[in-house]
Parts: structure tokens; sequence; C-alpha cells
């Protein structure tokens, strides 16, 4: 299903041609992580996912659900085969569109997938698009990418999506939950982001966050905890990112494990999952 793409990259979803085998597949990913997530998950993915209606069974229809989401905060949903090239991906974020792939993994791939399928996008992403602060944090995001090229700094906002939108931790109610759609479509993550001794769990701040490397073959070594929604956003919109990258030319990475002095540790991770890891893909 990866044909007639446009010069956006977009490409027909082709809801029609899923097989039973594939919406059967979607149902148990959806069953499996809905259950878990209440007491997990922020109030607002959870929000999200009632809103959207995604426990309708089978694969969600774009068209439907881009309904219901332009009526929520103005966003819709198309189809790309795959992954996009960063300024097609930055321009669409910031005309309030997100891209999703329109395949979704066999049966026998449930906890694991290197390429981000429909569940992924679809489950883990759009949910937190329904909420309103969040979906203008990801067209500011957007606009930022497409700032970004020009000043030779998408490394650095790269490292600021993931630890956000892919593997955010948020403060709520006085306890830690997850957002970042890297966790709540990941059962195994799921649990391990917060309960698991093995990770950093560290204060949201912007630089720093640009800083850090990250792993994309295993579970994280550091998390990032926001405040509020309303805080992200507000960073985002009111800081000149330019200064900030010109600073960090002049310094070295950190590496995921690290911790500063300058760190708010809310957990100071044992790290013995990363150190008795050897090599091998990430679950989900």
């Amino acid at each position: 299903m990866t044909t007639n793409r446009t010069d956006d990259f977009t490409i027909p979803q082709n809801w029609s041609h899923y097989t039973a085998a594939e919406h059967a597949v979607w149902d148990t990913l959806f069953a499996r992580q809905v259950a878990m997530l209440p007491g997990r998950a922020s109030d607002a993915f959870l929000r999200g996912v009632d809103v959207l209606r995604l426990s309708k069974p089978g694969i969600p229809d774009f068209r439907e659900l881009s309904e219901r989401l332009m009526a929520a905060t103005g966003w819709r949903v198309v189809a790309v085969p795959g992954l996009v090239p960063d300024a097609v991906f930055f321009d669409h974020l910031a005309n309030r569109t997100f891209v999703a792939g329109n395949f979704i993994r066999r049966a026998d791939q449930l906890d694991y997938l290197e390429e981000p399928d429909v569940f992924h996008d679809v489950f883990g992403h759009v949910p937190m698009l329904a909420d309103p602060v969040f979906a203008d944090y990801m067209a500011a995001y957007g606009r930022g990418g497409q700032r970004a090229g020009s000043l030779g700094a998408l490394k650095r906002l790269a490292r600021l999506y993931w630890y956000t939108v892919e593997f955010g931790l948020i403060e709520e109610a006085g306890a830690l939950r997850i957002y970042g759609s890297g966790i709540v479509s990941s059962r195994g993550e799921s649990i391990f982001a917060l309960d698991d001794p093995s990770p950093n769990r560290i204060g949201f701040d912007l630089k720093r966050v640009m800083q850090t490397e990250y792993r994309i073959d295993d579970y994280q070594q550091s998390y990032f905890v926001i405040p509020s929604f309303d805080e992200l956003l507000r960073l985002t919109v009111e800081t000149d990112f330019a200064p900030i990258y010109d600073a960090l030319d002049g310094q070295a990475d950190l590496t995921p494990a690290d911790l500063t002095p300058t760190d708010r540790i809310i957990t100071r991770g044992t790290q013995h999952y990363a150190m008795g890891k050897v090599s091998g893909a990430r679950p989900s």
C-alpha cells in the first residue's frame, strides 16, 4: 500500500484493503495496551483515546479519525509509506498534519518492530494531538524544525522530540505518568519507564535535553520529566533556540546515562538493565 505518493509524501491509506488478520493485530495491541495504561498514562492521553473513539474495533480509518481530531484541535492524520525527509516532516507538523504509516506489523511482531507502523503512529501519537496544549506544542515544534534546518541544528532538535514526544514523562497528581508515544505504545516500556530502578528520571531542562544522546535500540537509560504541558509549550514558544544551539556547539554531548551536577534528579538509576545488555533490538 505504497503507491500514488504525492510531493508531500502522502499516499492513500486504502483502509478497505486491510485484511481481517491485520485488523485483529490492531485489536490485540490495543486491548493489551489500553488495559495497562490507567494509572500510568497521562490524563491527556487517556482523554484522547476516548475523544477519538479509538476503542472502535479495527484499524482506524484516517478520514474518520481526522474529522474527530479536526473538531478537537484542528489537526488531521495522513498516510505516508514510511519515514519522510526532515523538511517534509516539519512542514506537515507546522501545518497541523500528522504523518502516519499505513501498514501494520504482523502477528509474530507484536513485541517489536523497527520501523513505526500504524499502531505506533496512531495509538502512540494521535491521542495527545487531541489535547489543545500538546497539539499547539507539536505545531510549534514543526515551525522550530523549519528554522533548525537552516541553522544546522537538526540533531539538537531531534533530541527534544525524542525525549518529549517519543519518550516523555510528566509529573501529574503527585506522581509520574507517561505520555511519550514510544512508551505508551510499548507494553514493556510502559512498565520499565515508571517502575524499573534502572533508568534515570531527570527534571526537564531544554538545553540539557538537546545536549543528550539517546538510545534507538533499547529501553531508554534516562527519561526527562516535564512539570506540565503548559510549561513545555511556553518554553518552546518563548525560547530563542539559536543561542542554545550556538552554546552547545562548543560542548561535548552527554551520553544517555550521564547525570550532571545541575540536574534535578527525581530517580538516580542503577543502569543495571543497560549494563546487562550486550546488544539486541528494542522490545515493545
